[in-house]
């Protein structure tokens, strides 16, 4: 007897969402052994959802396939994880000037406090930590954006950035106090209603300045 479409489907659903939260929260990391048959029994599924689950996420480069060892949560790439960062650059800093005009008093005085909080954390800096208010603070100022693919591509740009590693800022920590300067002036440049351009680009180039000391630490 077949199982429904819909059945299927919802199982295969679930499976991707319970392996890509393990991914994701670094309870399975870089280089992982996902074995199907383990996790078809884990969560009482056949194979099948599984293995659709698992095709999903090599599609978003959260995991890889290699020959003779089978599918494992993706390695830590370097120049990979740079180009996403500056491709989220320019896809946040379009999203972001698309939110401008439906961004309100209340999510600017959110994202300051936020920030805030950042800036407190310096003194005892725990990365993880500073990392995580760092995704809220940007998702807080860019949530408001009216193009839902535009808003679909930053989000998986976020998640494919944690699954690749779990903190920027654990490379380069000495980038954490100008990260936070910079996003001052962000939102110093969205409540003076300055030039959507300018404050997209002021955006971009904050992303592509931690993008860029992320290569230069590389490169030591």
């Amino acid at each position: 007897m077949s199982v429904p479409v819909t059945e299927r489907a919802s199982k295969s659903q679930r499976t991707y969402d319970w392996i890509r939260e393990r991914i994701l929260n670094r309870e399975f990391n870089p280089g992982y052994r996902l074995v199907l048959s383990t996790i078809a029994s884990e969560l009482g599924v056949s194979t099948v959802p599984v293995r659709e689950a698992i095709r999903r996420l090599e599609a978003e480069g959260l995991v890889e396939f290699e020959r003779n060892v089978g599918a494992r949560v993706a390695l830590v790439n370097q120049g990979e994880y740079v180009d996403t960062m500056q491709a989220l650059g320019v896809l946040e800093g379009a999203a972001t000037a698309l939110s401008l005009p439906h961004i309100t008093e209340a999510d600017l005085d959110r994202a300051q406090a936020v920030n805030d909080q950042m800036r407190a954390s310096l003194t005892d800096f725990e990365p993880a930590v500073f990392t995580a208010l760092n995704e809220k603070f940007h998702r807080t100022i860019f949530s408001r954006c009216p193009n839902e693919h535009l808003s679909m591509l930053v989000n998986r740009g976020w998640e494919r950035m944690s699954g690749l590693r779990s903190s920027t800022f654990s490379f380069v920590p000495g980038r954490a106090p100008h990260s936070v300067d910079e996003h001052d002036e962000i939102l110093r440049l969205i409540r003076a209603q300055a030039d959507p351009t300018e404050i997209e680009m002021t955006v971009r180039q904050h992303k592509w300045r931690t993008a860029q000391a992320l290569r230069e630490q590389d490169h030591h």
